[in-house]
């Protein structure tokens, strides 16, 4: 008798306050509707669309999201620094130095299996952090026989950069998916070893007349008169962008990738 594919749901970036709002009203009923068993959320602009904060994050957690992952916006609100030394399903970035705040991974339980969610960051146009290859290949050896299948949110610029980390670890994660851009991609696919890949997961927040949840006019001040200025997250619908990935947990590979996408 074939096994009940293990089914993860996984959120792009949440974008401010009207964003985490959304998935507190709604975020139970998507678990219902795509009978998930995890649920990961990528919340590093969940905070004022900049950051996040422990308040956001339990706000996050309350809502029905199993571990939150996060990026280059990680640190920037000192207040959630204690909060991830402390919540080990909140995390950041593994590339990080080891004196940064917190972890880059951690091992959960998935309806009775072990789950290992790994966050890194991508290093093409972004920081120049530790190797994103390295640091997941050693993450891989050091928790070696202690989980059933893994999970990895690449927050990466670069489309390149993650499709190259997809094939580096294709067979031996069966979830990697990118974050970061804010913009949903359509090529979501299963690799030749049974890895479920998507470049980007896309974002959770307001996408009407925001460039990447920001308000526009605050975009469109600052690309054409380069001062700086306040990016304020920007009001109205929510739209939700994100992808189901169900598991066979008797070889870890992915049997099927659905991206979503939903509006108020």
């Amino acid at each position: 008798m074939q096994a009940t594919p293990l089914n993860l749901l996984c959120i792009g970036d949440v974008v401010g306050p009207a964003a985490v709002d959304y998935l507190g009203k709604n975020l139970w009923a998507l678990r219902q509707e795509y009978a998930a068993d995890f649920v990961v959320v990528n919340a590093e602009n969940a905070a004022a669309g900049n950051g996040t904060d422990p308040e956001t994050a339990r706000a996050l957690f309350a809502s029905g999201a199993d571990v939150l992952t996060g990026g280059n916006h990680s640190f920037q609100k000192r207040s959630f620094y204690e909060y991830l030394e402390g919540e080990p399903r909140a995390l950041r970035p593994a590339n990080y130095t080891a004196a940064c705040p917190g972890s880059g991974y951690g091992i959960f339980d998935c309806r009775g299996y072990r789950l290992l969610c790994i966050n890194v960051s991508g290093t093409a146009f972004m920081q120049p952090l530790a190797c994103p290859f390295e640091t997941v290949e050693k993450i891989l050896a050091r928790e070696s026989g202690g989980y059933d299948f893994a999970l990895l949110d690449i927050h990466a610029e670069a489309t390149s950069e993650k499709i190259a980390l997809a094939h580096a670890f294709d067979g031996k994660i069966s979830v990697i998916y990118g974050t970061h851009t804010h913009v949903q991609t359509a090529d979501e696919r299963i690799l030749s070893r049974g890895t479920g890949y998507l470049t980007d997961l896309g974002m959770t927040g307001c996408e009407q007349d925001s460039v990447l949840g920001v308000r526009a006019d605050c975009i469109i001040d600052f690309l054409r008169t380069k001062m700086p200025c306040r990016f304020l997250p920007a009001e109205g619908p929510v739209s939700l962008h994100g992808a189901l990935f169900s598991i066979d947990p008797e070889t870890a590979k992915v049997t099927s990738v659905r991206r979503i996408a939903k509006t108020e």
